[in-house]
């Protein structure tokens, strides 16, 4: 089977690449493996008029959405490898393979748990990365953050808008390392709390966390934590030889969306540290317009667009 484009991911980012695609009229393969990065969320937010939806109604409505548009496919499979260049990839699944002129990678990252004990059980129930995304709903706690040197240049701005939910906020460390003199005097005028023994382990009770112990013996309580772990692509992603930025994102052009391999196209987490639902729709969005104008134009040199030159 052949497609105009093939959208790897079935998240908010691939559904909304297929919605837009599909109302153009682009043959779209969607396919979903089933793993969501989101998995232990219950709920997604910030996302205009889908606020507290959870993630698996989310995607049951978007794909009832898609079943008005014959000219999308949405299949829940694996694609293991990608070959082929621009005009004409090979995707294989199985037994199978398609082809599709152009790729859209929608695929998500995979957030690598901490060496910290407790860490994987509280993840996603008590751990989280943004308080976008869930803050609200345990505002008023007590709340830690936990700074790794990878961190180091750029943690400052979010502890402090923490202190607009919470009203405590602790910082804690991975390793122990020395903070900059001004970020200390920073963070000590805004009410924050810095703990400078390391992390050894999250206590915790039926997926809720009570309290951090150091290293030194010092048990802080606590009951929300803010952590942002290593993050790596998926295995398809990183098969592919794209060019990834220094924090291991794809890299894109900033307009097109396009990757450093032409014909392929990359949207949501996998690209940019900032991530949310409504940011990977919306940048899933942005690529789907550049890659109706790059197929149509194709169709159209082709021949294989239907053309009306007879008199009106």
């Amino acid at each position: 089977m052949s497609y105009d484009v093939a959208i790897i991911g079935g998240g908010p980012a691939g559904l909304s690449a297929a919605l837009a695609l599909g109302r153009m009229r682009r043959r779209v393969f969607l396919c979903d493996s089933g793993r969501r990065r989101n998995a232990r969320a219950v709920e997604i937010h910030n996302f205009v008029t889908r606020d507290g939806t959870p993630p698996e109604e989310f995607r049951r409505i978007a794909r009832a959405e898609l079943e008005a548009y014959p000219n999308v496919t949405v299949r829940d499979v694996q694609i293991d490898r990608i070959a082929g260049s621009q005009g004409s990839f090979a995707l294989t699944s199985g037994e199978e393979t398609l082809r599709a002129r152009r790729i859209l990678l929608c695929a998500g990252m995979v957030d690598e748990m901490l060496p910290i004990e407790g860490f994987k059980e509280l993840w996603g129930h008590a751990i989280f990365q943004c308080p976008y995304c869930h803050g609200w709903e345990v505002k008023e706690r007590t709340w830690g953050y936990l700074l790794r040197a990878e961190n180091l240049g750029h943690f400052l701005p979010f502890v402090l808008q923490l202190r607009g939910l919470a009203r405590d906020v602790c910082v804690f460390q991975e390793a122990e390392f020395e903070l900059p003199a001004e970020a200390v005097a920073t963070l000590r005028g805004a009410g924050v709390r810095i703990f400078e023994s390391p992390v050894l382990r999250l206590v915790g009770k039926d997926e809720q966390l009570e309290a951090v112990l150091l290293a030194d013996g010092t048990r802080v309580p606590c009951e929300i934590f803010y952590a942002h772990p290593p993050q790596k692509q998926v295995s398809l992603v990183a098969s592919l030889g794209l060019e990834l930025d220094e924090s291991g994102f794809v890299r894109v052009d900033p307009m097109t969306r396009e990757t450093s391999r032409p014909g392929i196209y990359a949207a949501g987490d996998l690209t940019t540290r900032m991530q949310g639902a409504i940011i990977a729709a919306a940048s899933a969005m942005q690529a789907s317009a550049v890659l109706n104008v790059d197929v149509t134009a194709e169709l159209l040199r082709e021949g294989a667009l239907p053309t009306d030159t007879g008199d009106r």
